[in-house]
């Protein structure tokens, strides 16, 4: 079993998104840590792409629940989304005689 000491093998952000997909609901009153949680398996991809995954999550995180950053970019692509609709309700074909 790993165990992570320090950030060299593994990103404690990282960590930290993985452990709250983790679906578990405990159904006694056990050491819930020491009996069950600290058994599961967690894949760990290279630090690199730890990084990586954490910086999207992190860019994400802001973008969703910072509403001085998510409102903008939400108002941004919802205009860029009617612009497309608009340009292809808009867009009509030579008619052919």
């Amino acid at each position: 079993m790993l165990t992570v000491k320090d950030d060299s093998v593994a990103s404690f952000r990282f960590l930290y998104y993985l452990m709250k997909t983790i679906s578990y609901l405990p159904g006694d009153h056990t050491r819930q840590w020491i009996e069950k949680y600290s058994k599961f398996k967690i894949p760990l991809p290279p630090l690199e792409v730890q990084q990586e995954i954490v910086r999207i999550l992190d860019r994400f995180d802001t973008l969703v629940n910072d509403i001085a950053q998510g409102l903008p970019a939400e108002i941004a692509a919802r205009h860029k989304q009617y612009e497309y609709y608009r340009d292809k309700l808009l867009t009509f074909r030579e008619k052919s005689a």
